[in-house]
């Protein structure tokens, strides 16, 4: 299945930057296994999406790019 991508760069970087940063925080605090492994689950999910430029939650809203952001 193709999706339209609805994230513009700018927004992907930045939810590429996070994810890596909150797996990285999270490798490293000593917290409980499920909560780290649902904490990274979350991230990489957040990683994933950064990566393809699509998000469900503003596809569900409607949200589409623009001309210039499409770049």
């Amino acid at each position: 299945m193709f999706y339209q991508k609805n994230l513009p760069l700018w927004e992907r970087v930045l939810r590429v930057l996070i994810g890596i940063i909150v797996i990285a925080v999270t490798l490293s605090l000593s917290l409980d296994s499920r909560m780290k492994a649902l904490i990274i689950v979350s991230a990489a999910t957040f990683l994933f999406f950064g990566f393809i430029g699509f998000c469900p939650m503003c596809a569900m809203v409607g949200r589409k790019l623009d001309a210039k952001a499409k770049k």
